[in-house]
């Protein structure tokens, strides 16, 4: 939900990479020991915008995510909070960490400041955290997606009005298509009504006219006839 929030939020763009569950490399030691990583999610700026399988440091300038998402879970949860965000904050200088636990529905989230250390984030009264890198706040959502209902993270915009997935938009889309088409088979119908009234006014006011023109044709022939009759 995350690559594809990111993907509507950034789409027009073409300098930036999201991903997930895709092991990030960053050095020749981390892959002979096998210390691989692969942040739940992640989001890289200011890189082209491709399609790739793995996301290696030397291949990309030295870039390293700007964000990572992790998602708790018993397994990983004390890794994830000490050792990953150890290694997040030292070595990959990831500007922001959010980290997740589903089961217990507990966010938090850290950013790079003073001394380049990691200083926790403060909820607002929803208790979501604001995002610099996104500008969007994150959040838990209930709700279905790809068939799925649960719990997941959503981005909120300043005001707190959810950003949509691709398929949301792709329903708004399809609304507002409907909405115009409603709007102007309303319209089209009242200027048909409009023009019947006024071809029916149109053929009321002929019809009068005719039978006013009758009318007057007999009254004359009337008169014609008494002053025929006077005559004689």
């Amino acid at each position: 939900m995350l690559v594809d929030l990111t993907h509507q939020l950034w789409g027009l763009r073409d300098d930036y990479f999201a991903g997930g569950n895709m092991f990030v490399y960053f050095s020749v030691q981390q892959v002979t020991t096998y210390d691989y990583r692969g942040p739940d999610f992640f989001l890289v700026k200011e890189v082209a915008k491709k399609e790739r399988r793995s996301w290696k440091t030397w291949e990309e300038g030295g870039r390293f995510p700007d964000l990572i998402v992790e998602l708790l879970s018993p397994t990983t949860a004390t890794a994830d909070l000490t050792t990953k965000k150890r290694l997040y904050e030292r070595t990959f200088r990831t500007s922001e960490y959010f980290a997740y636990d589903p089961d217990v529905r507990r966010l938090v989230g850290f950013r790079l400041g003073e001394g380049l250390a990691y200083h926790a984030l403060l909820p607002n009264e929803h208790g979501w955290l604001w995002s610099e890198e996104l500008q969007m706040w994150l959040g838990e959502w209930e709700g279905e997606y790809e068939r799925e209902f649960s719990v997941w993270l959503r981005f909120y915009n300043r005001e707190g009005k959810l950003a949509p997935t691709c398929e949301e938009a792709q329903a708004a889309l399809r609304r507002e298509a409907e909405t115009r088409v409603a709007d102007a088979e309303s319209r089209a119908a009242q200027e048909a009504a409009l023009r019947r009234d006024a071809e029916t006014r149109a053929a009321q006011e002929v019809q009068a006219r005719r039978s006013a023109e009758a009318e007057v044709a007999r009254l004359r022939a009337e008169l014609a006839r008494l002053r025929g009759e006077s005559n004689t």
